[in-house]
């Protein structure tokens, strides 16, 4: 069984928290699982927690349950540093950074709801995929 390595965009976090329909939500479920790897650096994991705070009307949730579901993805997340080595690459510099720590990590998918935004990652071997996408290529729906 092959182990995919990952990065997980910060959108699919937020959308993950807003609501518990959806492939997001069942990705943030099953961040432990052992089909795949989801790679972490410092920036990603404030980014995260900018977003999450911004949106924290919508979502429903306290500051502790905030603070327990980012402590979780530190704890399960596979640290990686960036040096920001070359940019810009993408039109956004957030996604640079995803696009970086993807590379620097030999991931094999981004998990994104904006993929156009990540167009020519294929170049570095990369694809980007929504989480719908990835569930059917782990196997879990047809």
């Amino acid at each position: 069984m092959k182990t995919y390595k990952i990065v997980i965009d910060t959108n699919v976090i937020v959308s993950a928290l807003k609501s518990r329909n959806g492939y997001s939500f069942k990705l943030l479920s099953i961040i432990d699982d052992v089909r795949f790897h989801m790679s972490i650096s410092v920036p990603l994991i404030l980014e995260y927690e900018d977003a999450i705070k911004r949106e924290k009307s919508k979502i429903g949730l306290d500051h502790s349950d905030i603070e327990a579901i980012l402590d979780y993805i530190c704890y399960i997340g596979k640290k990686r540093e960036i040096y920001y080595l070359w940019r810009p690459y993408l039109k956004d510099p957030k996604d640079d950074m995803i696009l970086e720590l993807a590379v620097e990590s030999e991931s094999d998918n981004i998990i994104t709801f904006n993929k156009n935004d990540f167009e020519g990652i294929d170049r570095f071997g990369i694809n980007a995929l929504t989480p719908k996408e990835f569930f059917r290529i782990i196997g879990d729906i047809k």
